[in-house]
């Protein structure tokens, strides 16, 4: 079965996140991270909104999150590098390799937790307006 166009954009983004230097890249991981995993990169679906374009199309806004984990004394400095790399991979490839009409950041929110080296949660939400089929997902508009 094809994946669907949502699928096709999600591992577009995560491709394109893949040679972040000095990171991994997860999709969807629940998993929770033991400390040699950081730092890392989690990319992610969060909400998916329909509205009718056609009558045999459907607009999409698809919010993705990319969350960056870090460990450092000073975390959300450290994740500056990685939030900066992670935006210009995004946003060089706005079609997703035509998967996508566009990507506009939307919002980022830092989480920052005491420990023994401090952890640092970097989420960053992306909003992706694509077209499906209204009765096929697999079927880019």
């Amino acid at each position: 079965m094809a994946d669907t166009v949502r699928e096709q954009i999600l591992a577009r983004i995560k491709t394109n996140l893949d040679n972040i230097t000095d990171a991994t890249v997860y999709r969807s991981r629940v998993e929770p991270l033991s400390r040699g995993e950081a730092p890392a990169i989690i990319v992610e679906p969060i909400s998916d909104q329909p509205s009718e374009v056609f009558s045999s199309k459907l607009q999409w806004s698809l919010r993705v999150r990319v969350t960056v984990i870090v460990r450092a004394n000073v975390p959300d400095d450290v994740s500056d590098a990685y939030t900066q790399q992670v935006h210009n991979r995004i946003m060089s490839d706005p079609t997703c390799n035509g998967s996508a009409l566009d990507i506009d950041p939307d919002r980022v929110d830092f989480s920052l937790y005491e420990a023994d080296i401090p952890l640092g949660i970097i989420s960053m939400d992306y909003m992706v307006m694509y077209r499906s089929g209204r009765t096929d997902l697999t079927t880019a508009g």
